[in-house]
């Protein structure tokens, strides 16, 4: 009997971290490429029993195992596309199709992104809005009057006083394996993990690799009225698991009162 008092707070505790996940997919709604997470569950050990004698009676069942509840098999982002908003600024870059930019973060280590409102960093760099340096590293003058980046990633600059554009480097992207393994790290960063695989370097509108559209940002492809929908369902389903231990309780008590 008391094996579903436990059960039941596995159920809780899964749905919990559901809500979790539901709730900050909604407070990103109108974060600039953020991927919907998604909370993946999974039945736990099965445990073998059979009651004592049963087998003499011929009561015992063909397969006496039974579940002890359920827990959080992983994490995962969905990386459908947002919607595309027009901007018009001249360093706003939204991918459209698959890949990443990659940075690279203060401590030296590599992470991916699908944010592209792009700025120039102190050094002259594009960068990310956090500062971090876009990979390969693009320098833009100081003295630069416009910036084009075409669909196929190259960047073309028009000086002051120049009435020719000149190419000063190219946006590569990466792609991965599975993108849903990528381990997120806020400020619309990622990094690879053994699910993800590690990153596929290529370029924009090639093998697979999506083009770049300037002037506009990539939102966030969270949907509203499915995240209602998901909240809805887990907030049930964490009714039931606080039913299934009321119910438990009760039976419990009445027992000890038929010992009385």
């Amino acid at each position: 009997m008391n094996d579903s008092l436990y059960i039941a707070a596995t159920g809780m505790q899964a749905q919990q971290k559901n809500l979790d996940t539901i709730a900050n997919n909604l407070a990103n709604l109108t974060t600039p490429g953020f991927k919907t997470g998604r909370v993946n569950f999974q039945d736990m050990v099965y445990r073998m029993g059979q009651p004592a004698g049963a087998e003499a009676l011929s009561l015992a069942p063909s397969n006496a195992a039974h579940g002890t509840g359920v827990s959080v098999l992983s994490m995962s982002q969905q990386f459908s596309m947002g919607e595309m908003k027009k901007t018009d600024g001249m360093l706003d870059v939204a991918i459209s199709g698959a890949g990443f930019f990659e940075v690279s973060l203060p401590d030296g280590t590599r992470a991916y992104s699908r944010g592209g409102a792009l700025q120039v960093n102190a050094d002259g760099f594009l960068s990310s809005p956090e500062g971090n340096m876009l990979k390969p590293g693009i320098h833009i003058g100081s003295d630069v009057k416009s910036v084009s980046i075409m669909a196929d990633g190259k960047v073309m600059v028009r000086a002051n006083g120049q009435n020719g554009v000149s190419e000063v480097g190219s946006i590569d992207m990466s792609t991965f394996a599975d993108p849903t393994g990528l381990t997120p790290l806020g400020q619309n960063l990622y990094k690879p993990s053994a699910k993800s695989g590690e990153a596929i370097f290529g370029r924009p509108g090639e093998n697979g690799v999506g083009t770049l559209a300037q002037g506009f940002t990539e939102m966030s492809n969270v949907n509203m009225i499915n995240e209602m929908v998901n909240l809805m369902t887990a907030q049930r389903a964490y009714e039931m698991s606080v039913k299934v231990i009321q119910a438990s309780d009760e039976m419990l008590a009445m027992s000890n009162n038929l010992r009385k």
